[in-house]
């Protein structure tokens, strides 16, 4: 059971073969002041988690996850843009530059204590003028993105290279996520 409501975190389960039931679970998702990205992240991963066992434990695994975007200069996360000119003012704070994705993601199981990991990619991108970053403005991508974009989409053209793991900047460290499954379908402790 995937406890999420992100299209793109369905999208990565399905296309690794997966059959998911898809039960979003809310939460309040507000970052403490001072809080850092990472520490965020994990926060809400596990908020998602008990939020989705609240009812009761399922008898199978259930997934939660949050991404977070943040830089160097500002350990705390960026957010999701309110609004077109808060897209801009994030956008431009990442452009010409690097800066970190951090998906956290918290795996509970039946009979077993909950999994709670994170993954952090560098990702940078290319400066753009103003021209340039309207029209990606006008294609609304950025809306309900962690730091204004989607990789997966047309800030692909913005991205110029990345460390680390691509789905876990689109919204879930597939891999890792994986490996975790598969020990939880055979009982081990990976």
């Amino acid at each position: 059971m995937l406890a999420s409501a992100s299209p793109r975190r369905a999208d990565l389960l399905r296309s690794a073969g997966l059959r998911i039931h898809v039960r979003p679970s809310a939460c309040d998702e507000s970052p403490r002041p001072h809080e850092p990205a990472v520490a965020h992240a994990l926060r809400i991963a596990r908020a998602k988690l008990d939020a989705a066992w609240a009812d009761g434990r399922p008898d199978v695994p259930v997934l939660a996850a949050d991404t977070e975007v943040w830089s160097d200069l500002m350990a705390e996360p960026l957010g999701k843009p309110r609004d077109r000119k808060h897209a801009a003012l994030v956008l431009r704070s990442l452009l010409g530059g690097h800066h970190f994705v951090t998906t956290a993601w918290a795996l509970g199981r039946p009979g077993r204590d909950p999994q709670v990991r994170y993954e952090t990619t560098r990702v940078w991108m290319r400066d753009v003028d103003e021209a340039e970053l309207a029209a990606y403005l006008d294609t609304d991508e950025w809306r309900d993105k962690a730091g204004g974009y989607g990789i997966q989409g047309h800030a692909a053209g913005l991205v110029t290279r990345i460390e680390g793991s691509y789905t876990n900047v689109v919204g879930l460290p597939l891999a890792q996520v994986l490996e975790a499954l598969a020990g939880a379908r055979t009982g081990s402790s990976r």
